[in-house]
């Protein structure tokens, strides 16, 4: 082998054990950039159902339909329960989940939309409330989130008054053969962080009486 030849085998080998590294970086670029293009993929593919809520009277919701604009808005259930979309008409709403309402709604527009799909989300709960009564500063009805506590009902409504008895809280629920249920809340407990377990979830109805 000449001295040419063999200078120009060196450098064949040094160029390709340098881009080595450059290839490897390029191949886990490409798998990354396939496993995001396959995330959103999977991402626009699914739908937000809710089972398990059931929609009530003043909730807003959310109606989405694929690739129809004029078909996609967002709009409050009415107080006779239903809601009015274009090509669908009136449906009820109130009484039924999301995905039963996104069916319905789906059932209709197949007249006219070849495999309509339909996403019902809830935007804004209305529909299910919280009391609260009392030495609070604002006493009253407040629309029930899904993770409300006894300590966020009586942020919302101010705080205490004065004279409050804060150790004395009582939350009302309605029980099983229409008995109301009695928990007890200690403010004072709570804040120090003891008996945490009394600042309960609030349930639809419930009712915090501050003595």
């Amino acid at each position: 082998m000449s001295r040419g030849t063999d200078r120009r085998t060196r450098l064949g080998v040094l160029l390709l054990v340098l881009s080595a590294p450059l290839w490897g970086q390029a191949s886990v670029a490409t798998q990354v950039d396939q496993g995001m293009q396959a995330d959103a993929a999977a991402a626009s593919t699914g739908k937000a159902h809710d089972n398990s809520f059931v929609i009530g009277n003043d909730d807003r919701l959310a109606i989405n339909v694929w690739k129809e604009p004029d078909l996609t808005r967002s709009l409050p259930v009415r107080s006779d329960g239903k809601i009015s979309l274009p090509l669908v008409g009136e449906v009820l709403a109130t009484g039924r989940t999301p995905l039963q309402l996104e069916e319905e709604i789906s059932s209709r527009l197949k007249n006219y939309i070849t495999d309509p799909e339909v996403t019902v989300i809830v935007e804004q709960i209305n529909s299910q409330k919280f009391n609260i009564l009392g030495q609070v500063v604002k006493p009253g009805s407040y629309p029930l989130a899904a993770a409300t506590t006894v300590l966020d009902a009586i942020a919302a409504a101010g705080g205490f008054r004065d004279f409050a008895k804060q150790r004395n809280i009582y939350i009302l629920r309605h029980g099983a053969g229409g008995r109301d249920i009695r928990v007890g809340f200690n403010y004072k407990d709570v804040i120090r962080g003891k008996n945490s377990g009394q600042n309960i979830k609030l349930e639809p109805h419930d009712t915090v009486v501050v003595p």
